[in-house]
């Protein structure tokens, strides 16, 4: 048998060596992750949001700017959850703001994690005069106070939906560059990293495929949680006039109802259903991410 052949199959037994190690450790996640009871229901709870996102159009009742005709009504028959103070349906705009709260979440951790992870790879791998200007870069984007920046920012770029979801993705993704550039200090210090720059293999190659996959642990866990803190202050930006204006519903502009001493004591559903979604979305998405960060510690 000739060097090249045997070269072959070394390669070939040591890429179907590790495709099966993969595969056990998947496995050996899912079913830790399947242990958390409360990180499963928060994870069918959010699968449930998701597809009431993607379904709006076909069990919203009303449309969410409709005015039914029976103004601040309480719920019955026809309005499960009541009408407002315009005589909108609660229920539908409860729906159509999931949908919003749906986006804003996944679309900010879209782009900050995209961002950070890359300055992360770049600064870690790098090191040097690289690494020091990135995390200075870093640093000045922590020191801003969060909520008064968001705010001054939001005000001058116009409250909108996209515009919110950058200026939550602008101030989020360093703790995510910090935590890349940490894990991938230390990978980058293992043999196998070592032998592949020995090798010749391309920089980009090095980073995207053999050193991020196994830094994305922490990274899935960490925009978990992102996308909670992302639900939670839009739905606080909305609450303040800032966020996704009217008559756009979100579950924080249906949450100004609650600025009203008569509506928070006699016409409890204009607001209640609005802050348990927020409450219930919430501690769904950080259970889920407890569980993720449980499954992918190797200490557990």
């Amino acid at each position: 048998m000739s060097e090249s052949n045997i070269q072959t199959i070394k390669s070939s037994s040591s890429t179907m060596f590790d495709d099966i190690k993969s595969q056990n450790q998947f496995r050996q996640i899912i079913g830790k992750f399947m242990k958390h009871k409360l990180a499963v229901a928060g994870l069918i709870f959010t699968l449930f949001l998701l597809v009431i996102a993607v379904l709006v159009p076909f069990i919203t009742p009303y449309s969410p700017t409709e005015v039914t005709g029976n103004f601040a009504a309480p719920p019955n028959s026809e309005n499960w959850l009541g009408t407002d103070q315009l005589g909108r349906d609660i229920l539908s705009r409860l729906i159509y703001a999931t949908r919003i709260s749906v986006i804003v979440g996944f679309g900010t951790v879209a782009v900050y994690v995209t961002f950070g992870t890359i300055i992360g790879l770049l600064s870690a791998y790098y090191g040097g005069w690289v690494d020091m200007m990135m995390m200075r870069i870093t640093d000045m984007f922590m020191a801003f106070p969060f909520m008064v920046v968001i705010l001054v920012v939001v005000s001058i770029v116009g409250p909108s939906l996209p515009s919110i979801i950058f200026v939550l993705a602008l101030f989020s993704w360093p703790s995510i560059a910090r935590l890349v550039r940490g894990s991938v200090l230390s990978i980058k210090q293992s043999d196998y990293i070592k032998a592949a720059v020995s090798l010749g293999y391309s920089t980009p190659r090095i980073l995207f495929k053999h050193i991020l996959p196994n830094a994305t642990g922490p990274i899935i866990v960490n925009g978990t949680f992102g996308l909670a803190a992302a639900i939670l202050t839009e739905s606080g930006l909305s609450f303040l006039g800032m966020g996704v204006q009217p008559p756009t519903p979100t579950w924080g502009n249906m949450l100004t109802e609650a600025q009203s001493i008569s509506v928070l004591s006699s016409q409890p559903w204009l607001w209640v259903p609005a802050g348990l979604m927020i409450l219930l979305t919430v501690l769904a998405v950080n259970f889920v991410g407890d569980g993720l960060r449980d499954a992918f510690d190797p200490k557990q």
